[in-house]
């Protein structure tokens, strides 16, 4: 984490400090959450539309903070404190955070992307790990807000910091990307997450690779082969590529990919070591193919590469088997939900084998723009009734992935739930599993169908 003297601070975050005398105590450390505070950290008051958190400047030295920052249009800063005066406590988060990257000797690696790109992010972190001291973005620590704060936890020491840029508006990306300034950056795809804002897929791609503006032209972005709006857009470039993806024309070709209940298996074309990452679902394996390709630009063997995905630990609620205690297998994928990611793990439901039924329980995918309905009544009508026993459709917009399941499947089939009924879904659930079945629960985080995995 940033360690200097509150002087220091101050000149980095471009502030004054009211009281010189402070000048020398040491800062360990920011925090932007009073109720969160460790001694000796930097307090940055941030302020929104429902809250302010210069209210809670005295609580922050009370807890033992060793500097507060302070917005030059609040009145009254705390008399004799250690207190920072700045334009604007963000924009002084933002700048101290470049500041202090600006300092350290550190490769970084940014990764993006409309679905999986925190699951990549752990995996390039996990092929790294095995090799260097990486900091990887905990959470979802991914915007203005939250990469400042993550590049500030970074130890001094650091050798590589993997960090995930996300966004819901053009120029989102490009702040981040110059902020972190990354060597590597990684493309994870381009789905329909944030058609609401930016209108279709082409804004979308245009505005993932904003993720290239900080990249030097000794950089290298890594991105998925299969995705025309990209590969149409990135020709001679200033700065490396590498291709992931099916096609034997990409740099890392997937193949030979095998789906069990505990991971899948794949090979590279054209590496002889093969790879197990215990994550389920094929474009986890196509997007494992990146941090193939970021470990191998950073010069890792490929057996601590190996070694680095099978020791893979993911953020929860990603393609997450868990066992019930009636003997059922659920899949928990409630985190969130597009188009693309939803299509993907149908189908790896559709595909795994030695389960008794297949249940699919789908909620709401939010934020799609005008089209959708179309979107929802797609996915069911994608579904294979010969593979998949019973859908469960929940929410609003799930009317319309009943609507559309309700085309190849039989009514007493097919199940829709209004929000108001969670309840009700969960007791029909519960009627028609049994022991061996396998459940697939997916929706947008709105929805908190993880309240249905903890019930089962």
């Amino acid at each position: 984490m940033i360690k200097r003297t509150v002087k220091e601070i101050a000149d980095m975050a471009e502030g004054t400090l009211l009281d010189q005398s402070f000048g020398e105590r040491l800062v360990k450390g920011v925090s932007t959450d009073s109720r969160k505070l460790e001694k000796e950290q930097l307090f940055i008051p941030l302020a929104g539309e429902r809250f302010n958190g210069h209210a809670f400047a005295e609580q922050a030295f009370q807890a033992g903070v060793s500097a507060v920052l302070w917005n030059r249009n609040e009145p009254n800063p705390p008399e004799g404190r250690a207190v920072i005066i700045v334009d604007d406590t963000l924009k002084a988060l933002q700048r101290l955070a470049k500041a202090y990257r600006d300092e350290l000797q550190v490769k970084v690696v940014g990764v993006t992307g409309s679905n999986g790109k925190t699951t990549t992010k752990d995996m390039i972190h996990a092929v790294l790990n095995t090799e260097y001291k990486v900091h990887k973005t905990e959470g979802n620590y991914n915007n203005h807000i939250g990469l400042p704060l993550t590049i500030l936890a970074m130890p001094e020491d650091a050798e590589i910091a993997v960090l995930e840029m996300g966004m819901s508006a053009k120029g989102e990306i490009d702040f981040l990307t110059r902020l972190a300034r990354p060597d590597i950056a990684v493309i994870t795809n381009i789905g329909e997450s944030h058609l609401l804002e930016l209108g279709s897929r082409e804004g979308i791609a245009e505005a993932k690779l904003e993720i290239v503006n900080g990249l030097s032209q000794e950089g290298t972005l890594i991105y998925v082969g299969d995705e025309p709006l990209l590969s149409e857009k990135i020709i001679h470039p200033p700065y490396q590529t590498k291709t992931f993806g099916e096609d034997p024309a990409f740099d890392y070709q997937l193949e030979d990919v095998k789906q069990t209940e505990e991971g899948a298996f794949f090979r590279v074309r054209g590496i002889e070591t093969a790879f197990f990452i215990p994550v389920l679902g094929k474009h986890n394996v196509k997007n494992a193919l990146s941090a193939i390709a970021a470990a191998d630009l950073l010069h890792v063997s490929r057996e601590n590469i190996a070694k680095g995905l099978k020791a893979l630990k993911v953020t929860g609620m990603r393609l997450e088997l868990v066992k019930t205690e009636a003997g059922i297998a659920v899949i928990n994928d409630a985190y969130n939900a597009s188009p693309t990611s939803m299509k993907a793990a149908v189908e790896l439901v559709e595909q795994l084998d030695g389960y008794g039924k297949k249940l699919l329980v789908l909620g709401d995918m939010l934020e799609l723009g005008e089209n959708e309905k179309i979107f929802h009544e797609e996915i069911g009508q994608s579904i294979d009734p010969g593979l998949i026993e019973f859908v469960f459709a929940y929410g609003d917009l799930g009317a319309y992935i009943a609507k559309g399941a309700l085309q190849h499947f039989p009514e007493n089939r097919v199940f829709h739930f209004s929000r108001e009924d969670k309840d009700s879904l969960k007791q029909v659930l519960k009627e028609k599993a049994d022991r061996g079945d396998l459940i697939l629960v997916k929706a947008s985080r709105g929805m908190k169908l993880e309240d249905v995995v903890k019930d089962l």
